[in-house]
């Protein structure tokens, strides 16, 4: 995480406090972390597991392997593994075929479109709230009231 964020004027302790901060008001599960995994493999693996309806339980399963266990959702394995614990199989193939390649570059190009440079990023027409947010400003957003 350092070297990812070398050169930045980030106070990287103090943003992982302020997540460790959020999970724990939001009852999410959060570990501190010291490296970060492309997500790539994970992307591709969660449409395919949205197409089998399973999508919700796909990603929830993603988000406590990645921040509260700290696996490395790059790994194959482990992707197996998380798709298991929702009930689906067949990931490695949907992954070897590039199954859902065309739908995640799709969902990058919209989102450079729409300027999206960090997640999370809320939009509701047009406005936008960057970052991990308490409740009343998503509820602000989603009223038209004043951020």
């Amino acid at each position: 995480m350092e070297r990812l964020f070398a050169g930045r004027d980030i106070d990287l302790s103090a943003v992982m406090r302020r997540l460790e901060a959020v999970a724990a008001e939001c009852g999410l599960p959060f570990a501190p972390r010291t490296m970060t995994y492309n997500s790539r493999r994970a992307q591709e693996a969660g449409k395919w597991a949205e197409s089998m309806g399973k999508g919700d339980e796909f990603h929830m399963a993603v988000f406590k392997a990645c921040f509260a266990e700290g696996l490395n959702i790059a790994q194959v394995p482990v992707l197996v593994e998380i798709a298991a614990s929702v009930g689906l199989e067949g990931v490695e193939e949907v992954l070897s075929r590039a199954t859902f390649q065309q739908a995640v570059d799709d969902d990058w190009s919209y989102s450079r479109r729409c300027e999206i440079v960090a997640a999370p990023t809320f939009m509701v027409q047009g406005r936008r709230a960057v970052g991990a947010q308490p409740y009343n400003v998503l509820e602000k957003l989603v009223s038209g009231a004043s951020l």
